[in-house]
């Protein structure tokens, strides 16, 4: 069943390669001509005609979303030293998955070498980019605009080789999916010309303010409209599902956690890249039904992996029965959660803990089984919790084994 929206117009622009000593004579004159660019239509005013049986999916949906935040908060209390941690990892999990429909993959360890600056992967560091931009996108959510937008941008690309110039503005150049690095002749998608973008996001950001909207329905078209607009030169879908975020928080839908969702567009990025094709073309149904079943799989494998970092902890915590109550070690072990590989500069400077007491609390920990030392170093030492990251890996190839096949 369709749920109509205006589909995309487009407009008929010349293009000239601008750099036609790098193709071939054959690849320019290909190249060479008029173009179709997408014109976008406004949403502010969309009267959201979802059917009975969307919004009742809609409806089951968003309960599950709920009831996934008060489980975190039930199993941890919302006074819980771990809160802010576990809300940290889930935002990191959301994070790499949202990279990962980009197809930047990383492990559960790189990506936490990464925060301590141990490590070179580079896709890690893109990754923490992402992460970055998750942060900016729920610190940022109590009012929803431009800038904001930009702020998670400028977040996401700032440390991304090669970007940095882009991060936190609106492209100032035609862009577009698909075949063609001479031009977008042949592409697939032609994102809108460049000076329609302020516009759009102003339609855009009136759209998100509107409070008479069924908010699952309301992030998935707000999503596919910004997806459509395509404002920026790179990381457009990784700030999309970062403004997802945002809205949801915006809305009040959650309160103490990220909520997975990418991990669960993650699961069929085919079907998710149809629906966006499906709602350029006048249907927003599919990204509607997209969100809401990434929604169910979201609360029902991140409900797991509350339930097994917190059975994680309460391992932790029974291997260090006998600690003193008041030893620096049980005020580092929350911290593990959301940041399970150290080392001492991250003890010392984020926690704020003395050099002595930092490396006391690590040998202890150490001592009692729960942190493992990976580096065999005298200096720049690393210690990981094993099985916080053996927990977030097998989270990763739970969803890797929900991927259809073939």
């Amino acid at each position: 069943m369709r749920i109509p929206i205006e589909a995309v117009a487009h407009e008929t622009l010349p293009w000239i390669p601008r750099a036609p000593e790098m193709y071939s004579r054959a690849e320019v004159e290909r190249q060479t001509g008029p173009y179709e660019a997408t014109v976008t239509v406004g949403i502010a005013e969309w009267n959201a005609p979802v059917n009975a049986e969307d919004a009742a999916d809609i409806e089951d949906a968003t309960r599950r979303l709920v009831a996934f935040d008060d489980h975190a908060q039930r199993r941890l209390g919302t006074g819980s030293p771990v809160l802010g941690p576990m809300s940290a990892v889930l935002l990191r999990t959301e994070s790499a998955s949202s990279s990962q429909i980009e197809q930047l993959t990383t492990s559960a360890k790189q990506l936490a070498l990464a925060e301590i600056d141990e490590g070179a992967k580079s896709n890690a560091l893109t990754v923490i980019g992402n992460v970055r931009a998750m942060e900016a996108a729920l610190a940022l959510s109590a009012d929803i605009t431009e800038d904001s937008i930009l702020q998670m941008h400028a977040a996401l690309l700032r440390h991304q080789a090669g970007s940095e110039q882009e991060a936190g503005r609106y492209r100032q150049e035609q862009v577009w999916i698909g075949a063609g690095n001479a031009g977008p002749r042949l592409a697939e998608f032609v994102a809108p010309h460049q000076n329609r973008i302020p516009a759009a996001m102003a339609d855009l950001i009136r759209f998100i303010k509107r409070q008479d909207l069924s908010v699952l329905a309301q992030v998935a078209v707000a999503h596919a409209q910004f997806e459509t607009i395509h404002p920026f030169v790179d990381g457009n879908g990784r700030t999309g599902r970062a403004l997802a975020q945002s809205i949801l928080r915006n809305k009040g839908l959650v309160g103490s956690t990220a909520v997975p969702i990418s991990a669960g567009l993650l699961v069929d990025t085919g079907r998710y890249f149809a629906a966006l094709t499906s709602f350029r073309e006048g249907d927003a149904g599919p990204i509607i039904r997209e969100f809401a079943a990434a929604s169910r799989i979201a609360a029902t494998t991140g409900v797991q992996l509350v339930d097994d970092l917190v059975t994680e902890l309460d391992e932790s915590r029974s291997r260090m029965r006998g600690i003193r109550a008041d030893a620096a070690a049980w005020k580092l072990l929350p911290a593990l959660i959301g940041q399970p590989a150290v080392n001492t500069s991250y003890v010392t400077d984020v926690l704020g803990f003395g050099e002595m007491a930092a490396l006391r609390a690590l040998d202890s920990l150490v001592e009692r089984g729960v942190l493992a030392e990976t580096t065999g170093r005298g200096r720049n030492r690393v210690w990981e919790h094993r099985g916080i990251l053996r927990v977030l890996d097998e989270y990763a190839a739970q969803i890797r084994r929900m991927i259809p096949r073939g």
